[in-house]
């Protein structure tokens, strides 16, 4: 396992276009997402330990950040011939097993990651309302290790931000997760 950082935001970055299959049966594109505050798109996949260690916390601030205006998707680009603990019907255990409030994406060619320039998972990307990228930080600094009560909150304090603003902060930190699962 490589644990890589993405790079840091590349303020006002237009979200690229999508329509992916979700676990729960329907279509999804990227317009059909947006909140009228803006959307997160983060990259995860079922096996990745980073992923594993904060689905409750990303679920819950899913949750908060909808309540504020802003949608939510995550999305599954890994190479499922090498990983099929990744695969479409785990996909949709996974969002169950979590109690997902948000669409869990299927990308079976790897071109929405390819198009996002997608590094790890987990990686967030937090758009306002244009979908001009404002957020390519991490959920919180706690990575793999147990949450503290007290961590801060950074993807939801940044996302509030952006839907109070249209803008996100200036300072943020990189997440840190495993290597996408290219197909060769």
């Amino acid at each position: 396992m490589a644990a890589l950082n993405p790079p840091l935001c590349d303020f006002g970055w237009k979200a690229p276009d999508f329509d992916l299959p979700g676990t729960d049966g329907r279509r999804h594109s990227l317009e059909a997402l947006r909140g009228p505050k803006g959307l997160v798109v983060v990259f995860i996949c079922n096996h990745c330990p980073f992923v594993q260690a904060v689905v409750d916390r990303l679920v819950r601030d899913a949750r908060d950040l909808a309540a504020k205006g802003i949608g939510f998707a995550a999305i599954s680009s890994n190479d499922v011939a090498a990983y099929p603990e990744d695969g479409f019907a785990e996909m949709g255990e996974f969002a169950r097993r979590h109690g997902f409030s948000f669409p869990y994406l299927y990308d079976e060619d790897q071109s929405v990651a390819r198009a996002y320039g997608a590094v790890c998972t987990p990686d967030f990307f937090g758009f306002n309302a244009d979908l001009e990228l404002q957020y390519r930080g991490r959920l919180d600094d706690t990575g793999r290790n147990t949450p503290r009560p007290d961590a801060r909150r950074e993807l939801y304090e940044a996302m509030t931000l952006v839907a109070d603003t249209g803008r996100g902060p200036a300072d943020q930190v990189a997440s840190i997760g495993c290597s996408l699962k290219w197909k060769a």
